[in-house]
């Protein structure tokens, strides 16, 4: 690695005298010509973090120093040589991207003369050359980031601050933006790159791992990897439900945390087992049960507890009337046209009862089209949506009686609190009488809303944002359920407790359509269609589709490397 860009020593941050340090005698090196990933739970104090770095705020104790500069006597002479992307996109909607490039280079007091030949450096680099007359507002998410990491590469800097910048960006954007990083910390500059995707991490030299302010490691992620070795395990050909085996294991003290992965469970143990011990502790005895290598989530969550062990009370009881094989949501030639612009081309495919479907698909793709016009959120130029068999056209307030939706972006109102936000869902679901009371009373203790009933909603940490959507969604009992990125920038741990609600639902017969960009996530679904350009190119088991684009004699691919494969062939078809 190279010289130290940035030293800090035992270093604490609150801003609450009396309350918990957000950050806590954190002791870390950034190194130049490296990346630096910062990890945790959210709450944890990674954004926190990167603003002290930054010069944003002011350590309460230890000491900080940015490229030489004391963080807080010299940050004046620090700021030059500093660039600070932050988490919610931080440019000007309104403005065209050239016009968002001058106003940085004004902040950064590029001179007029020097401008030509800046711009034309980070437009090559950032592939915007042709976007320059668009407005930010109406780029795509990867392209946003894109254009926020171009303004933030003003001036040459020699630290790169990015916070969480793949959030809400598809796999093929993101391995974009990573290929710019490492061709940023090849030239000598140091990055810190703030992510919920713990895949990311992996690809770091090193990892600052915060819980709750304090720190948990700092060092290669390798090595951290390392601490969970032996105790991993995949379990495939299970006789019966996979959720319900996975529901199982959680609940067996010799489980840490588990996840579906296709067609099989992953599982990291308390310690290492043979697989005969493992075999009879989850009463499997015809199950194949392998041990493979540690990936850094596995330890990432072991470091932490492990994932829920709390069953969820949507197992309650089954959805009445639900017949197992009937054709709940229905997509029959779906066709939205803008103008001249098709947004979604004759999309068809059907999802049963209590099936979890994932719709996936790079930024523009037709993936939220398609999802709103499944909803009842746009009328389709042609084509029909279904649900339970009610046409939307036909029948919307019927149709949408039976459906709980979870928009992508929080929707919900930022200035009532969280009590109020639920009373008023309730009430528009019409919940009255002992169902209202029940209804929120279960929200409340599912979620663990108690502490945060008279904050507002905007005001909420993301994971307790994403917890209200959600509960709101579900408060009616719906028996179909839309959740666009329900996790969204969401640590694991709490991506861990919305599929634990997401599979009891599903296994008593609620059926689920999710769209999501973390492909692991998209592992967790019974079915997932891709789409391209408008069009389904793709449709089938996440396994099926790891193994059509699988290349003879390699490795089996992710279902990231397989998502960007049949993409890329689409294309090539295409162009012949």
């Amino acid at each position: 690695m190279g010289r130290p860009l940035a030293q800090i020593d035992r270093v604490t941050k609150r801003f609450v005298k009396t309350g918990p340090p957000a950050i806590d005698a954190v002791t870390a090196s950034i190194a130049a010509g490296a990346i630096t990933g910062v990890v945790g739970p959210d709450g944890a104090g990674k954004t926190t973090l990167l603003r002290l770095m930054a010069g944003l705020l002011a350590p309460d104790e230890g000491a900080l120093t940015v490229c030489g500069f004391d963080s807080v006597r010299e940050i004046a002479n620090a700021r030059p040589s500093i660039a600070y992307m932050p988490q919610h996109f931080g440019l000007y909607e309104d403005l065209t991207v050239i016009e968002n490039l001058h106003l940085y280079a004004d902040l950064r007091s590029v001179d007029e003369s020097e401008r030509g030949g800046v711009f034309e450096r980070l437009l090559d680099f950032t592939n915007l050359a042709q976007f320059t007359k668009r407005r930010a507002g109406k780029l795509s998410g990867g392209m946003k980031q894109k254009l926020g990491l171009a303004c933030a590469l003003m001036g040459a800097p020699q630290l790169l601050l990015l916070d969480e910048p793949s959030v809400g960006v598809d796999p093929i954007s993101r391995r974009e933006l990573w290929r710019m990083i490492l061709e940023l910390a090849d030239q000598g500059i140091g990055v810190v790159w703030s992510t919920a995707y713990l895949d990311e991490a992996e690809r770091c030299e090193s990892v600052i791992l915060l819980s709750e302010g304090k720190p948990v490691y700092h060092g290669p992620p390798v090595d951290f990897t390392h601490k969970v070795e032996g105790k991993v395990a995949l379990i495939r050909n299970m006789p019966g439900d996979k959720r319900d085996v996975l529901m199982r294991a959680m609940e067996a003290p010799e489980i840490l945390d588990g996840v579906i992965q296709g067609n099989t469970i992953r599982l990291v143990l308390n310690n290492p087992m043979a697989e005969d011990q493992l075999r009879s502790a989850l009463s499997l005895a015809d199950a194949e049960i392998e041990k493979v290598p540690p990936r850094f989530e596995d330890a990432f969550m072991a470091s932490l507890g492990g994932g829920p062990k709390k069953r969820s009370p949507f197992t309650a009881r089954p959805v009445h009337g639900a017949a197992p094989d009937e054709i709940v949501i229905k997509a029959d030639a779906l066709t939205k046209k803008f103008g001249d612009f098709t947004a979604a081309d004759q999309i068809t495919f059907s999802i049963r009862r209590g099936e979890v479907f994932g719709l996936i698909g790079p930024n523009g793709a037709g993936k939220s089209t398609t999802f709103k016009m499944l909803c009842g959120l746009l009328r389709p130029t042609s084509g029909h949506a279904r649900i339970s068999g009610l046409d939307f056209a036909a029948a919307p307030s019927k149709a949408r009686a039976r459906l709980g939706y979870m928009a992508q972006k929080f929707s919900l109102y930022g200035d009532l609190t969280v009590r109020q936000n639920l009373e008023f869902f309730a009430g528009a679901y019409g919940l009255s009488g002992k169902r209202k009371t029940a209804a929120l009373d279960q929200a409340i203790t599912t979620f663990n809303f108690a502490p945060y009933l008279e904050a507002q909603a905007a005001r909420l940490p993301l994971g307790y944002k994403q917890r209200l959507a959600l509960s709101c969604a579900v408060l009616h009992d719906p028996d179909v359920l839309f959740l666009d990125e329900p996790t969204s920038g969401v640590d694991p741990r709490t991506r861990r407790e919305f599929w634990t609600h997401i599979n009891a639902m599903a296994r008593r017969g609620v059926t689920i359509m999710v769209t999501t960009h973390f492909l692991d996530e998209a592992e967790y679904c019974d079915r997932i269609a891709l789409i391209f350009r408008g069009r389904v190119i793709a449709e089938g088991l996440p396994d099926e589709l790891k193994t059509r684009s699988r290349r003879e004699g390699a490795d089996a691919p992710t279902l990231e490397q397989a998502f960007i494969t049949l993409v890329r062939e689409f294309d090539e078809r295409e162009a012949i």
